[in-house]
């Protein structure tokens, strides 16, 4: 029966041990190129670096935040207008909805949300296209980007539309006369849309088309494989032939017709 076969100890195990006792320096592991490939000097993934990414991060959110005055104006010239007019009571002017069950107002108010989640859409995919790897930086800018340029969307869009002096601009156009009411965004909510939008869709094209990281532990699997592959598939030692059975024996033996060998034959006298 022969002993079982033992896997041998990795090469570099004794010439690691061979050359720390010789006061040499020692190899390193399988695996450290690739990840010294993947991670730099102290340990950050390869890139431009964190202050070329805040640099460049900020660019970002100015011009996500100037994109805001293209929303505002997009905004003033969509929204649809809230009809108004003037009367004259108790020598006193007041102004009321011309179209009391109009949902003009609310229209007001969905087109700013539409065309935030628009604008937070498409900033996302340019700043992706730009920048496949992504970062932290990255999506801070576009979050406060975009809020920024909702705020000036919204001022920008109040600025350019009609005035907000309603009574005056009723008195301006005269007694029963209809007018168009300034631009005012009802749900402040709206305001969230555009970095909602830009960091839900700037974190799936991340996560779905964005580059991966290689995988520090490959080059121990592949190793594994290869010896796997030079090892024999039975483990288990050959016992050898099986020995061969006797004869079976009679269990009931009759009288033997020769002479009993534990007695010898007498002579005959």
């Amino acid at each position: 029966m022969t002993a079982p076969l033992t896997p041998p100890p990795p090469p570099h195990e004794h010439s690691s041990a061979h050359a720390a006792r010789q006061g040499r320096p020692v190899p390193p592991p399988a695996g450290a190129s690739a990840v010294g490939a993947a991670f730099g000097q102290y340990g950050e993934a390869d890139g431009p670096g964190l202050r070329t990414e805040v640099r460049q991060a900020a660019v970002v959110a100015v011009a996500v935040t100037v994109a805001g005055a293209l929303l505002g104006v997009a905004w003033w010239w969509l929204a649809p207008s809230v009809p108004l007019v003037g009367d004259v009571v108790d020598k006193s002017w007041v102004v009321y909805l011309a179209d009391s069950e109009g949902e003009q107002a609310v229209g007001v108010d969905g087109t700013f949300t539409l065309l935030a989640l628009a604008f937070g859409a498409l900033g996302a995919l340019a700043v992706f296209l730009l920048r496949r790897r992504g970062g932290v930086p990255f999506v801070v800018a576009l979050g406060v980007g975009g809020l920024l340029g909702s705020l000036l969307a919204w001022r920008v869009g109040v600025w350019l539309g009609p005035a907000g002096d309603v009574v005056a601009h009723a008195r301006e156009v005269g007694k029963g006369v209809t007018f168009s009411a300034p631009l005012k965004l009802g749900a402040k909510g709206a305001l969230l849309a555009w970095p909602l939008a830009a960091l839900v869709v700037h974190l799936g094209l991340t996560a779905l088309f964005g580059p991966r990281d290689p995988d520090p532990y490959a080059p121990h699997h592949q190793q594994y494989q290869q010896y796997q592959q030079y090892q024999p598939h039975d483990r288990h030692p050959d016992p050898g032939p099986e020995p061969h059975p006797g004869p079976p024996s009679d269990p009931h033996p009759g009288p033997r017709s020769g002479p009993d060998p534990q007695r010898p034959d007498r002579p005959a006298g």
